[in-house]
């Protein structure tokens, strides 16, 4: 995948304001939105870092982000239009969920969870975050650097066991060929798969990269789900992305009922810096999600297909 650092650099020189200052506030969008939102629109993709004295971070995470409150969350999604949040939990805190029912509790019946858990969770903690609003579990295979095939199939596998019986999605954060070798697994579950942040795609390598032309088909096969979300992870073109036009049409053509939309917000930095500690803060990318949100119309001119992106496909997906 790029270099975060690169993409932090190059979005600096390209006008894009990133703050260096521990515990700046996460980011809060100064373009206004240019199109309707329509009515009960879902930003997919979100996290909450509430006070580390109540939610205290995993002892082996591999970066350290400044607080995000459900109030900076409100606040986003009250400038973007956007009336429903799906909430995930990060990395950081190993599968301690509760962060995440934090910011789901402070938003309501218009928000969604998104679990991280392991061979020590019970059923019964299960159905609990069902009941709470959590619909489907988290592998992070990106942030760890994990890019073992064998591990990704035998964890792909555990977490579909584990949801079938519920109808939980499986979600990945990890990268197009983790995805192209796990393909037939995703073909043949009985739950759908989704894949963050456009599959972990490179925007410089092109349409033919190794690995995208699996993503396509199994979107156009209707067993996956892609969040077009958190271009600047695969674009180093900043403030707009440009070089995303492409994959974004490919797959919204693919089969605009299979994709879905998100901020990535509060855009957590977790790439390797020199120097840095897991334990000291990593200043959040100050990325203007009013901008990205502008971007949709360009990815999908028809409204009726930014509806399906927006808040059909999420209602699908996440139970609204």
């Amino acid at each position: 995948m790029l270099n975060r650092r690169s993409v932090l650099l190059a979005s600096l020189a390209a006008g894009v304001v990133m703050t260096n200052k521990a515990h700046a506030r996460a980011a809060q969008p100064a373009t206004p939105v240019d199109f309707d939102v329509p009515a009960l629109a879902c930003d997919c993709h979100t996290h909450i870092h509430g006070d580390v004295e109540k939610f205290p971070f995993f002892a082996g995470r591999v970066y350290t982000p400044e607080p995000a409150s459900p109030e900076e969350m409100a606040a986003l999604h009250k400038a973007l239009h956007i009336e429903r949040v799906v909430i995930v939990t990060p990395s950081v805190y190993g599968t301690d969920n509760s962060s995440t029912l934090f910011g789901m509790k402070a938003r309501g019946a218009t928000a969604r969870g998104v679990a991280v858990i392991d061979d020590k969770t019970t059923e019964a903690q299960l159905d609990a975050m069902q009941a709470d609003g959590f619909r489907g579990s988290r592998i992070n295979l990106a942030t760890g650097g994990v890019s073992d095939p064998n591990v990704g199939r035998a964890r792909f596998t555990a977490a579909v066991e584990r949801m079938k019986a519920r109808g939980w999605h499986v979600q990945l954060y990890t990268t197009l060929p983790m995805i192209s070798a796990i393909k037939e697994l995703v073909l043949a579950s009985p739950v759908p798969a989704v894949f963050d942040h456009f599959g972990g795609l490179e925007a410089p390598l092109g349409l033919e990269q190794p690995g995208f032309s699996d993503l396509i088909a199994l979107v156009k096969s209707g067993k996956a789900y892609v969040k077009i979300s958190g271009a600047y992870r695969s674009s180093n073109l900043a403030p707009d992305y440009q070089d995303m036009v492409p994959y974004a049409r490919a797959l919204i053509a693919a089969n605009p009922d299979r994709i879905v939309w998100g901020t990535d917000w509060p855009h957590p930095d977790s790439s390797p810096v020199e120097g840095r500690k897991p334990t000291d803060i990593a200043p959040f990318y100050q990325i203007e999600d009013g901008r990205l949100l502008n971007q949709l119309p360009v990815w999908a001119p028809d409204a009726e297909v930014r509806k399906k992106i927006l808040v059909d496909n999420p209602a699908r997906l996440y139970g609204f």
